[in-house]
């Protein structure tokens, strides 16, 4: 089921700022969760966007222009609109990344998940706010699935009176056609299948008024001049060379039309905005139209695309979005062109798909019924057989026989992810690593490097460089257990109060010594760099606390990563706490620990704080830069600025320090740990801040009725396909590739549930099921 969100703006401006509300359910029912937050007053917002509409209007010599007389405008004039838009982009993020609006979007992050379907809805009667494109919200582009749409403080539903259509009926309006080619409009409504089309070309008022008053139609369709510009921003349409109309002047013919069940209105124009006000008033369920003039080969191609969605089965919603998308290809020659398109919607309707706008309902195919005696008598020995099955697999797996292949799947679905899901780099870290290159600088320069990969030197410099630019917290994984020589870098390491340095354990059972801390730097400042790797190397685990031992050099008893974390949550005012089970609490989130005989681990040891390592998802966890790149070349201040800085090495030949991780074990897809700590880090951040799930297993019982669900299954299919065997192995396949997808789909969700011993049991039901027909077949 769908979801519906609407971002109601009741009041405000944007020199005082607005109140906001968010409401969030599904589709068809009261929303299930509400929060109030608040936008600050943003008027260089506002002049911003006004900027950019300058530019834009700038090249109105290609608006409704027909394709061969489109002219070439000036290339500055491209490139500034297109330098305009990103500034205005950029602003507006950052207008919504505002501290008194963070509850909206953290409600936003935790309610919905990326692959729901969304329907948005921004409620204000504010224009400008209208103008601004939502669509380019950074929380918006995490929904692949979603629109926005504008709609008017006040609405209601009008009573309809609908008789049903064989066909969708539409009337094409082709208005004042000077300079534009509505031939190419009337060819594509003409090639809709199951639609019954009237075009009024240039028509007088009294013409379309009569059409109006005279049949039920289901969308109104305008392409021509229009204008939202005087008295006070109306909408104006020109019917042909002589005459024009504001909506207000059709308001009684078309509120008849919607009473008749008018669905949709599609206003192919310039400048709609103020038709959409007016035709809002009339309470028309759905209406598209153009917030800015519109050049004509975009009006075109945006009717074919929605129109080929539309009409195929694609819902309203979805098919305006990648309309709107695909006009991106136009975007060299017709900057902006796909922030031009707006639904606006009555919130009073639902939009309706195209094969029930006419209202006639398809008549649905008769399911086969079901040999129920054949069934109600195998069902026993399919149960049996299943419970017999499911004991032998979930036995197997308690004593560990199946841990290995488990996490190997694991590490399957998790690269499978991320070949689907791309999550961006993590906009809080910065990456500063030290590579062969900068290693090489250093020794040339003759610098010593006393067993490190930075000398004091560079150090000191990284470091003055780095709080010039006022970062939330400094992270320096790199070992140094021997004192500074230089006295600025002496008090550096000891005054800097957001500087977090590692050390490592040591583990007497291991014969593993620790590495003792930077003596400069306060134990408070330290934290371990230890990682959990099973025992075929991979990281898996995020050990977020532990012990030392009495022996130890390393005195930190949380996590590198941990520290670094719950530094820069404190600027934000979250405490850490602990729960009575023993877990760490950051906010509303609890990292619970990993227990024994979870998910596809059976014998491990889990002593200390660890938690499942939830990977970040794509080609990036941070934005990164080498020491070098960042002494010598000029900083953009926001790269480092309330972000959390990451010093490490990623040399392959000096101080290598790389790690096999669930997206490769081969040399050449090793990790280095400065990025492990970073995708520990970032995990943590995400849970707290942006609703990111954390990685947890169902409790065992759970886990054993999955495994005999799918053990049930296997049965049933052997059974119902036991007259063909090559059927039956392409079914048992395709059943395998849906239990991998739909592990997949909770892996996605946060959840880790068995693969292999779910594929284990249906195949071994589907065997046993098989030899019991086999036995009974040949013995009559």
């Amino acid at each position: 089921m769908g979801k519906l969100v609407v971002l109601k703006f009741s009041d405000g401006s944007f020199d005082k700022g607005f109140a906001v509300t968010l409401q969030i359910g599904a589709e068809g029912e009261l929303p299930s969760s509400e929060i109030a937050g608040r936008l600050p007053p943003a008027i260089e917002l506002l002049q911003m966007y006004r900027e950019w509409q300058s530019s834009y209007l700038k090249m109105g010599n290609r608006y409704r222009l027909s394709a061969d007389k489109v002219q070439v405008t000036n290339v500055s004039i491209v490139q500034d609109c297109d330098q305009t838009a990103y500034i205005l982009r950029s602003h507006l993020n950052s207008w919504l990344l505002a501290p008194e609006f963070r509850p909206v979007r953290e409600k936003w992050l935790e309610q919905l998940l990326p692959a729901d379907e969304v329907r948005v809805i921004l409620q204000t009667d504010n224009r400008d706010l209208q103008r601004l494109p939502w669509h380019l919200w950074d929380v918006m582009e995490r929904y692949r699935k979603a629109e926005i749409a504008i709609a008017p403080l006040r609405y209601e539903r009008i009573a309809s009176k609908k008789t049903l259509n064989h066909k969708v009926n539409i009337l094409a309006i082709l208005g004042n056609s000077q300079g534009i080619n509505t031939q190419r409009d009337k060819a594509l409504l003409e090639a809709l299948p199951g639609a019954d089309v009237s075009f009024l070309v240039e028509p007088q008022r009294k013409e379309l008024n009569d059409f109006l008053w005279q049949k039920n139609w289901d969308i109104l369709f305008f392409a021509g001049h229009s204008s939202s510009q005087g008295n006070n921003g109306a909408g104006r349409i020109f019917l042909n060379q002589t005459d024009s109309l504001t909506i207000s002047e059709l308001k009684y013919a078309l509120r008849k039309a919607v009473e008749r069940g008018l669905q949709l209105a599609i206003f192919n124009s310039c400048d709609g905005l103020g038709l959409a006000e007016q035709l809002a008033d009339l309470h028309i369920p759905q209406i598209i139209v153009m917030r800015e003039p519109v050049p004509d080969l975009v009006a075109q191609e945006f009717l074919k695309y929605f129109l080929e969605g539309f009409a195929a089965g694609e819902r309203f919603y979805l098919a305006v979005r990648e309309a709107r998308e695909q006009l991106q290809g136009l975007e060299d020659k017709f900057p902006c062109a796909s922030w031009l398109p707006v639904i606006c919607q009555n919130l009073a309707e639902a939009p309706s798909a195209w094969q029930d706008i006419t209202g006639r309902i398809a008549v649905k195919k008769a399911v086969k019924p079901i040999a129920i005696s054949s069934f109600v008598r195998n069902f026993t020995q399919i149960l049996l057989a299943s419970a017999v099955i499911s004991t032998t697999v979930v036995g197997v797996r308690f004593f560990g026989l199946l841990q290995r292949w488990e996490l190997q799947a694991f590490d399957g679905m998790m690269r499978s992810r991320s070949v689907v899901i791309d999550e961006g780099p993590d906009p809080r870290l910065l990456l500063v690593t030290i590579n062969d290159a900068d290693i090489a600088a250093q020794r040339h320069e003759g610098e010593p490097l006393k067993g490190t990969s930075i000398s004091d030197k560079y150090l000191n410099l990284l470091l003055e460089k780095l709080q010039q630019y006022q970062p939330q917290a400094i992270g320096l994984d790199i070992y140094r257990d021997f004192p500074a020589e230089s006295p600025d870098l002496i008090k550096r390491l000891k005054e800097t109060d957001n500087l977090i340095g590692v050390c490592k354990g040591s583990y007497a059972r291991a014969n593993t010594t620790g590495i003792a801390p930077p003596p400069e730097i306060p134990p408070p400042r330290l934290g371990f760099s230890d990682f959990v790797n099973d025992e075929d190397g991979v990281v898996r685990r995020h050990l977020l606390a532990m012990k030392q031992e009495a022996a130890s050099p390393c005195p930190a008893n949380y996590a590198f990563s941990t520290q670094l974390a719950i530094h820069y949550l404190h600027s934000l005012g979250i405490q850490p706490q602990f729960t009575s089970q023993g877990d760490l609490q950051l906010g509303q989130i609890i990292l619970q620990r990993l227990r024994s005989r979870r998910g596809g681990y059976q014998n491990i040891d889990t002593n200390g704080g660890q938690i499942l390592l939830n990977y970040r998802s794509g080609k990036q966890v941070a934005e990164q830069i080498t020491l070098t790149q960042l002494l010598s070349a000029p900083i953009n201040p926001n790269a480092i600025k309330n972000r959390i800085v990451l010093i490490g090495v990623a040399a392959k030949g000096d101080f290598p320090d790389y790690w096999a991780t669930s997206y490769g074990t081969e040399l050449d897809k090793q990790q280095p740990g400065v990025l492990l700590q970073a995708h520990m880090i970032s995990q943590i951040l995400s849970a707290v801040l942006d609703g990111r799930s954390l990685l947890v297993t169902w409790h065992p019982l759970a886990e054993v009725v999955w495994i005999w669900i799918w053990a049930v299954a296997g049965g049933l299919l052997a059974w119902q396909i036991r007259h063909s065997l090559p059927r039956l192995v392409a079914i048992v396949i395709v059943s395998s590739g849906i239990v991998y997808i739909i592990c997949l789909s909770l892996l996605i969700r946060g959840y880790w549930v068995p693969f292999v011993p779910s594929v284990l049991t249906l195949l071994g039901t589907v065997s046993v099921t098989s030899i019991q027909y086999s036995k009974l077949r040949s013995q009559n």
